[in-house]
């Protein structure tokens, strides 16, 4: 069950973009896929919907080659596009017809997630009337509209403030909890922190990380300690040999090396009486991970 990409290659003219590409999604949930700008993951994903054919290698879906009869998939590009002078609700009941479904079953969907996402009011009104948030919120719904098995997002949070991003995340996490398959692409690498249980990164279209991202994080040594305090500290840091990587009011995340380096300087802190109201020593996260792979390109 579920999707399996084996050995994908895709070139255009000379330049390969997707080379040997190898993953699995056999599980609901959100798998990340990740990479710097032309590393080959629109490319990866349009092969996986169907949309561009491959060079050689297999993409099977349950088991089945990856074709549009095959595979109830939803897709939320990273280019956005609703038309501009149709209604709202035209648009979503043409786009959920275009997926086989009835009008009525499609009324009910599009109000469903209408409410969801609070863009009720405006289902009645042009897309052109509308901010860019809430036309990427009415694109999200066409792309879900359908109850799609395999859901691609490509950077769903792009663009988004922090109220209607928090309400995109919730229809996320419902979607999961109803078994639906994500592959999510973003630049926002706590978002894919947040959501993904497994990742790829790809840099020129290879492969530089792949597997659970918990293991993954388990094979570094702490990186950084967050500290605060009820005075300022710098003095006691620098005696400790650590660097301050961003302090305020206080507030501090430190250079470490490892963990030995964090309990020193709670040690000194301890004999000067500092208060200390937290400390955290913390490992890498997705974005550590992501700069040491493929940052100095």
């Amino acid at each position: 069950m579920g999707l399996v990409v084996k050995n994908v290659d895709k070139s255009f003219g000379i330049k390969k973009v997707v080379d040997n590409i190898n993953f699995e999604i056999q599980k609901p949930g959100v798998y990340g896929l990740l990479g710097t700008n032309g590393a080959g993951k629109t490319t990866t994903i349009r092969m996986i919907l169907g949309i561009l054919k491959k060079d050689s290698g297999e993409i099977t879906w349950n088991g089945k080659e990856v074709k549009r009869k095959h595979v109830n998939f939803g897709y939320l590009p990273e280019e956005r596009g609703v038309y501009p002078k149709a209604k709202i609700c035209d648009q979503l009941i043409y786009f959920a017809k275009l997926k086989g479904m009835n009008k009525k079953l499609a009324e009910e969907r599009m109000n469903y997630w209408a409410k969801k996402l609070e863009v009720e009011q405006y289902l009645q009104m042009t897309a052109e009337k509308l901010s860019k948030g809430n036309q990427q919120k009415i694109q999200f719904i066409s792309a879900i509209i359908h109850e799609p098995e395999l859901l691609v997002l490509d950077e769903p949070f792009s663009g988004l403030d922090p109220v209607n991003t928090e309400l995109l995340k919730n229809v996320i996490l419902e979607l999961i909890k109803k078994g639906t398959y994500i592959i999510m692409s973003s630049h926002q690498m706590h978002s894919i922190e947040e959501f993904a249980s497994d990742i790829l990164i790809l840099n020129h279209g290879k492969t530089v990380l792949k597997g659970n991202l918990k293991e993954i994080k388990s094979k570094y040594a702490a990186n950084k300690l967050s500290l605060s305090t009820t005075e300022n500290v710098d003095a006691i840091i620098e005696q400790a040999g650590l660097k301050i990587y961003n302090s305020k009011d206080n507030d501090y995340i430190i250079n470490i090396s490892g963990e030995e380096q964090g309990y020193h300087l709670f040690d000194l802190l301890a004999k000067n009486n500092i208060k200390v109201e937290k400390f955290e020593i913390m490992k890498p996260s997705l974005h550590d991970i992501f700069i040491e792979k493929v940052g100095e390109e």
